[in-house]
């Protein structure tokens, strides 16, 4: 646990889950045009609609009136809010594979692989969107079964979780070892992203029926940024255990970095897994430092 946090915090752990974080909270933007004019197609031809939607989601006051006021206006603007949510689905959900790749690969230390990230990216859009959302809809389809189908649906919610993050994190990074070099980062992932599911679907309901009166969208928008926050937190700790454990079964390499060269003071001797100088030793001749990766059980020479 100890070095999984060290190294959290030595590959810029924080900076690489708000990323995450703020690449998944803009392509909500487009979703939500999405949803809205889909349910403007579906409201257009039934004046009851707005109330059943209101009533089955427990809305009420201020929010309540809020989505009617959206229904409406999605009904007159459906055909042009769908295509320009579309496009902008397209180019914020690339975005969002951009912040995985590019975190997986930091944790990893390995470059990207230009072009073919691209073709990668979309490839796994497809799939995932759709094993996301089966995911995600076993927490609001849990409130209308028996109590005894509950602990089915946690399961169930787990497995499709798991086989998600797993894919995600064999095919995104520029990474090897197979998937099983992955299924622990993605269990424990799975298990955060399903407490945050059951947290989600209680919670964020209640907040925006009862909050927004209130407090207006704040409320709501520092909800979803906390859930995402914690959610960005995960993918990168999921890929920091995996790149650990890796490293305690296959040992690791020493190399030589370049840093700039100190003109008034001792040259660097070495650095840690993002660069940066953790010591010092008298000035040499040259401007490089041999970074000393001595994490795991074994070693390469």
């Amino acid at each position: 646990m100890l070095r999984v946090s060290d190294r959290f915090g030595a590959v810029g752990g924080g900076a690489l889950a708000a990323a995450i974080a703020l690449s998944t909270f803009l392509s909500l933007f487009p979703l939500l045009l999405v949803a809205i004019a889909l349910l403007g197609f579906l409201s257009s031809g039934d004046t009851a609609f707005a109330g059943r939607l209101v009533d089955g989601l427990g809305l009420e006051g201020r929010s309540a009136e809020l989505v009617t006021d959206a229904l409406d206006t999605a009904t007159e603007s459906r055909r042009a809010a769908s295509i320009v949510g579309l496009a902008g689905l397209a180019w914020s959900g690339l975005g969002v594979v951009g912040a995985l790749q590019a975190a997986l690969n930091a944790v990893w230390q390995e470059q990207g692989r230009g072009l073919v990230d691209r073709l990668v990216a979309i490839r796994w859009l497809g799939g995932a969107a759709l094993l996301f959302l089966a995911s995600t809809a076993l927490g609001p389809v849990g409130r209308f079964l028996p109590g005894w189908a509950t602990p089915l649906l946690v399961v169930g919610g787990f497995g499709l979780s798991r086989v998600l993050f797993t894919w995600t994190y064999t095919t995104l990074g520029n990474t090897h070892g197979g998937w099983r070099a992955h299924l622990p980062g993605a269990v424990l992932l799975a298990l955060g992203f399903e407490v945050l599911k059951q947290v989600g679907s209680i919670y964020l309901p209640h907040l925006v029926a009862s909050s927004s009166a209130l407090y207006g969208s704040l409320g709501t928008v520092f909800a979803v940024l906390a859930w995402l926050a914690i959610y960005g937190r995960l993918v990168v700790y999921g890929a920091v255990v995996n790149v650990v454990l890796w490293e305690a079964h296959h040992g690791t390499d020493q190399i030589t970095i370049e840093v700039p060269r100190h003109l008034d003071g001792p040259s660097p001797e070495t650095a840690d897994r993002g660069g940066a100088v953790e010591q010092h030793a008298p000035a040499g001749p040259t401007g490089t430092v041999e970074a000393d990766r001595k994490v795991g059980a074994a070693e390469n020479p």
